[in-house]
């Protein structure tokens, strides 16, 4: 059994939690935020550290949700899982088709790298640093083919 993420992760994962549920609820879509869940996808069963995934695939208590119903995934890089989340994961999600893929870097300062998925890669569009307030554009029903959530502006990385 691995240890449990530390303090610093823990509480990265929280206030990203916060701010991405907070756009949404405001303004009605249909997702769910949740942390460290089960997702399949087409190469097998990965937990990212958070997803946002239409709320229909989570009406049920299921084990899993899948791939199909995410739209963003966010992984917190800590020291042991570096070569993952920077590089086996992104391809994976890729694979599956997730429009949005998130990465929080802890080093050497806190920057959150924000990609979207074209032609099949995921391509870095914005980097909002601690501290910044940084617009990031979230999924919109136009460019979308699944359910979505609205953009925020103004929300900064913490």
């Amino acid at each position: 059994m691995s240890p449990a993420p530390g303090v610093r992760h823990q509480r990265a994962s929280f206030r990203l939690h916060v701010i991405l549920d907070a756009a949404p609820r405001a303004g009605g879509a249909p997702v769910e935020v949740l942390e460290a869940i089960n997702v399949t996808l087409p190469s097998g069963l990965v937990v990212p550290d958070i997803v946002v995934t239409d709320a229909g695939a989570t009406a049920e208590d299921t084990v899993s949700v899948d791939a199909d119903a995410v739209q963003l995934v966010v992984e917190l890089v800590s020291p042991g899982n570096k070569t993952m989340d920077r590089k086996v994961k992104p391809l994976l999600y890729a694979e599956a088709a997730i429009p949005y893929f998130w990465r929080l870097e802890f080093e050497p300062a806190p920057r959150l790298i924000v990609s979207e998925l074209r032609g099949g890669r995921y391509v870095k569009t914005t980097t909002a640093f601690a501290g910044a307030t940084t617009a990031i554009r979230a999924p919109s029903r136009s460019t979308s083919t699944r359910p979505a959530w609205p953009a925020s502006s103004g929300q900064g990385a913490h």
